[in-house]
């Protein structure tokens, strides 16, 4: 009767025991499988992406809440020297088609991973102080005698810097103020630098001047697109992504239709239109 009574006990135990990792009481092993590590994809992206990113990446991840997106802002130069020495980022959104070509012809990116995910544009953009009007002066509006200073990213590493140097060539205008200009280390800067009066003028992304922070604090001009090269947006996954998988469920996301929608929503035009 003693072995008896010994035995239900334990068997009492081990059903006590179970009914608390059912419940959550104790961490099982064994007994249930272990949650899912949380994934991640750390995204160096153009400085451009920054407001329109941030929707994009909040909306992704409402989406698939097992992966979390980590973004990183700059010029798209700048990440490219940075990813050349493998630097720890999984995608590259660049603002131009031209680095993530790069990438992959250097072996750094993988082959198959080249993506156009919308195309940029450039505005005119002046505070709501301003006297200039630049629907009336357009581009030739930064030429304006009241101009000290003319405020453009760094054309050496910015592709949105050599869309506003090529439009300032292509209207004639970059003699006369190639003396007046300051040079933002991306186009976020840049567009810093006009907000806050630094400059008087500046030539930013659309995406900024849409941007909430931005909207209400001036009024801009959209250049044509003719007046400087297509700027492709475009992006790559880096050869040493940790998960590629989530690094494409990602793209495949901004190249989809909820994705396009909010860059849409930015100024982006959209690839192909």
């Amino acid at each position: 009767m003693g072995r008896v009574s010994s035995r239900r006990g334990i068997a009492r135990v081990r059903l006590a025991l179970l009914a608390a990792c059912l419940a959550g009481t104790f961490g099982c092993r064994g007994e249930q499988a272990p949650a899912a590590a949380e994934r991640e994809v750390h995204v160096a992206a153009a400085a451009d992406l920054k407001f329109a990113f941030d929707d994009l990446a909040s909306e992704f991840q409402g989406k698939n809440p097992g992966i979390k997106v980590s973004a990183t802002y700059g010029s798209s130069g700048n990440f490219y020297a940075q990813l050349s020495n493998k630097a720890p980022f999984d995608l590259f959104l660049s603002a131009d088609i031209d680095y993530p070509r790069k990438l992959i012809d250097s072996g750094l990116a993988l082959k198959d991973s080249l993506f156009v995910y919308a195309v940029g544009r450039i505005v005119v953009w002046v505070p709501n102080g301003s006297r200039l009007d630049v629907n009336k002066l357009r581009i030739k509006a930064v030429a304006d005698p009241s101009v000290k200073k003319l405020a453009i990213a760094n054309p050496k590493h910015a592709p949105y810097g050599r869309a506003a140097e090529a439009a300032l060539k292509r209207s004639g205008v970059y003699d006369a103020v190639k003396d007046r200009l300051v040079l933002g280390e991306n186009i976020a800067q840049t567009a810093q630098f006009v907000e806050s009066g630094s400059a008087d003028v500046g030539i930013i992304a659309l995406s900024l001047a849409l941007a909430p922070t931005m909207r209400d604090k001036g009024h801009y001009w959209t250049v044509q697109l003719d007046a400087y090269p297509q700027m492709e947006q475009s992006g790559v996954i880096m050869a040493w992504a940790k998960d590629t998988q989530a690094a494409r469920a990602l793209r495949d996301f901004m190249t989809g239709k909820e994705g396009q929608v909010i860059l849409k929503r930015y100024g982006f035009m959209l690839p192909g239109e």
